[in-house]
C-alpha cells in the first residue's frame, strides 16, 4: 500500500570477504571449513535480522536467509544437517519468499561485469539446481530475473502489492 514503511535487511554470509580473504593471503579453504564459518555468520545476521523485524511496524524485505545457506550446502556436496532446518522452522514465517531465477549462463555474465567476486559456471549451475531441490522450493515466489531490471522490479512490485493486500484483510 502507497506510504508502507519499508525495511530491507541483508542476511549474509561473509562468504565473499571470507574468499577474498583466502585468496589473499593463498590459505586454500575446504567447503567444510568455509561452510562453518559462513553458516555462523548467516545464522547471526537471520537472527538479528528478525529481532530487528520484530520491532518494526511494516513490510519487511530479507535479502537472503537459511535457505541460500542450505542450498550452498546442496551444490558444495555437503550433507544436509538438521540444525538449520530445524531454526528455520522456529523463526517467524515469510509470508513470501521469492526466487529470482536466472541462467547460469547469465549469473556469470553478470557476475563477471560487476566485477566485485569470482565464480564459476559450474558452481552456478550446481547452485541454481540445488535452490529449485531444496523441499520449500514449490512454496517459492519464482521472479524471472533473466530480463531488465525494470521486469524483476516490476514482478517484484506485484508480488509485494499482492502480499500487502493480503495483510490488510486478514485482521490482526
Amino acid at each position: 500500500m502507497p506510504g508502507t514503511p519499508v525495511l530491507v535487511l541483508g542476511n549474509y554470509s561473509g562468504r565473499k570477504t571470507i574468499s577474498a580473504l583466502a585468496r589473499r593471503f593463498g590459505l586454500p579453504l575446504p567447503a567444510q571449513v568455509a561452510d562453518i564459518v559462513e553458516t555462523v555468520v548467516r545464522v547471526y545476521n537471520v537472527l538479528l535480522n528478525h529481532l530487528r523485524a520484530g520491532r518494526f511496524d511494516g513490510l519487511v524485505i530479507m535479502d537472503r536467509h537459511l535457505y541460500c545457506q542450505l542450498a550452498l550446502r546442496k551444490a558444495r556436496g555437503i550433507r544436509r544437517r538438521r540444525m538449520l532446518e530445524a531454526l528455520l522452522g522456529m523463526l517467524p514465517k515469510a509470508q513470501a519468499v521469492v526466487y529470482f531465477d536466472v541462467t547460469a549462463e547469465q549469473a556469470y555474465e553478470r557476475i563477471a561485469l560487476r566485477g566485485e567476486d569470482q565464480e564459476n559456471l559450474d558452481d552456478l549451475q550446481r547452485f541454481r539446481r540445488a535452490y529449485t531441490e531444496l523441499p520449500w522450493y514449490p512454496g517459492f515466489v519464482v521472479i524471472d530475473a533473466g530480463g531488465s531490471t525494470e521486469s524483476s522490479a516490476l514482478q517484484l512490485q506485484q508480488i509485494i502489492t499482492g502480499v500487502l493486500e493480503s495483510s490488510a484483510s486478514c485482521p490482526q
